[in-house]
């Protein structure tokens, strides 16, 4: 009688790596080709989340047919072509799995608590029906318009309406300790944890940190309960780890972006730990790289070059020259603080260096926002450290022209960084142009850094007010509504 309840014991159909579809990806970067398809779907009105994993499943064969959205991007992409030409399988032939029968699958559903023993099990779907854990998944609960509601509420809404945003990602924690069902984590927990990283990343990229931060803290006190529920599989665990280690490292860095340097240091401090546990040295060159760029804002310049050397000294091993390119850059600002030229030089050579030697399939997916834009934009920090304002300016403003749409956030930090440049260089009429470019944005970006760099420049321009244009920045930044 019991075996009824067993699921079937045929095995899953493996996976067939789609290769038609990584020679289209030719020598970018699968973090290169997801922003080339966020773009593409910009260009025809589609909102889609591609990332680099996205692109890996798509090449691993664990998504046989895209969904309709993805579909009409990919054939934007490569004109005169189907599906089948893009080495997917076609829709008929995968359509109907979603409807097996109950007897192919278990009988009672893997969330249950009741039958969860430590893994959810049953193979993952080859055709990518409905993505919980996307809210632009044409298959998922809202359509883009409420997309655009559910951002908004993850940005200015109280407690209880970001709890609604964050649970289709299964870490809001509004339910108490004796209310949640115990069990183990699962790999749904490790997928949701993942997902709620990304998700994250992205609003960040395009809105700043200033009201992400505490509302992200509440998914990664969730994060480490489930490392405390345990998991009976080892990889299950590896996932959970350096999940919630990058999830604090984000967690750190929206601290960090809205000028809560302490909070910052604590969630840092958090990763590198988790890091050690698990001797997980990824995540310790992540940490550590975000250490340093806290160190350098915080003015402990020296700390600032031995965490990043310790950054430097975890990564080596990993295999991607552009993770070494970025960690010599933290390590150039931290010389700049210093005013040690010679220094930062050496750093500036060697960071380009390793830039010029490409991507790799080493590159860690948290590296999708370095590019050539923030190569440019973090020389030009080094660069205004060491009062060096024309270097600097030039290039900030090539930073500001290369950066990825995607990115508002960075491209706020940019300009702004080109205004205080223009500005202390004795360039005022310049400065208040870029200035004004940067106010315009900050209607889309919330970030403490990027207002602050523009106060300081309003306090630089003050003198020139009579010069062209720096009368109208200066009276646009003082009507800005003050940040509580």
């Amino acid at each position: 009688m019991a075996s009824s309840t067993v699921p079937s014991s045929q095995p899953a159909r493996p996976s067939r790596p789609n290769l038609v579809f990584r020679r289209l990806r030719g020598s970018r970067s699968p973090a290169e080709f997801a922003a080339a398809v966020r773009r593409a779907a910009r260009e025809i009105g589609e909102r889609v989340s591609c990332d680099a994993r996205y692109v890996h499943r798509v090449e691993a064969g664990e998504i046989r047919c895209p969904n309709y959205a993805y579909e009409r991007v990919f054939l934007h992409m490569f004109p005169g072509r189907t599906l089948t030409d893009l080495g997917f399988s076609p829709r008929s032939s995968v359509r109907g799995r979603r409807a097996r029968a109950a007897g192919d699958r278990p009988a009672a559903r893997p969330e249950d608590p009741a039958n969860a023993t430590s893994e959810t099990s049953g193979a993952s779907e080859p055709y990518e029906t409905h993505n919980r854990y996307d809210p632009y998944d044409e298959f998922g609960p809202h359509d883009h318009e409420e997309s655009d509601v559910l951002r908004r509420a993850f940005m200015t809404g109280g407690g209880a309406t970001v709890a609604a945003v964050l649970s289709p990602y299964g870490l809001a924690p509004e339910a108490s300790a004796a209310q949640r069902p115990v069990r183990r984590a699962g790999t749904s927990d490790a997928c949701a944890l993942e997902e709620a990283v990304r998700r994250i990343r992205v609003l960040d990229d395009r809105h700043g940190a200033d009201g992400l931060y505490r509302r992200a803290a509440a998914p990664l006190r969730a994060a480490y309960e489930l490392l405390e529920a345990g998991t009976t599989r080892q990889r299950t665990a590896d996932r959970l780890y350096a999940g919630a280690g990058e999830l604090a490292i984000s967690v750190g860095w929206l601290a960090h972006d809205s000028g809560r340097f302490d909070d910052a240091r604590s969630h840092y401090a958090e990763a590198l730990a988790t890091a050690r546990v698990t001797g997980d040295a990824a995540l310790e060159a992540h940490a550590f790289c975000n250490t340093a760029f806290l160190a350098r804002d915080a003015g402990r310049p020296r700390e600032a070059v031995r965490a990043a050397q310790a950054a430097q000294r975890a990564a080596r091993p990993l295999g991607s020259p552009r993770l070494m390119s970025l960690l010599a850059l933290r390590e150039a600002g931290g010389w700049a603080g210093l005013a040690d030229r010679t220094g930062c030089e050496q750093a500036l050579v060697r960071a380009q260096a390793y830039f010029d030697r490409g991507t790799a399939e080493a590159d860690p997916e948290w590296m999708s926002f370095y590019g050539e834009a923030e190569l440019e934009g973090l020389e030009a920090q080094c660069w205004s450290s060491l009062g060096d304002w024309t270097r600097a300016a030039r290039h900030a403003r090539r930073a500001a022209e290369l950066q990825d749409p995607h990115f508002t956030r960075n491209i706020a930090l940019y300009t702004a960084e080109l205004a205080d440049d223009l500005a202390r260089g004795g360039r005022p009429e310049e400065a208040a142009q870029a200035g004004m470019r940067a106010l315009d944005l900050l209607g889309e970006v919330q970030s403490s850094r990027v207002r602050s760099m523009l106060s300081v420049t309003s306090r630089v321009l003050l003198p020139h007010r009579r010069a062209s244009g720096v009368s109208e920045f200066l009276d646009r930044h003082a009507s800005l509504p003050r940040v509580v």
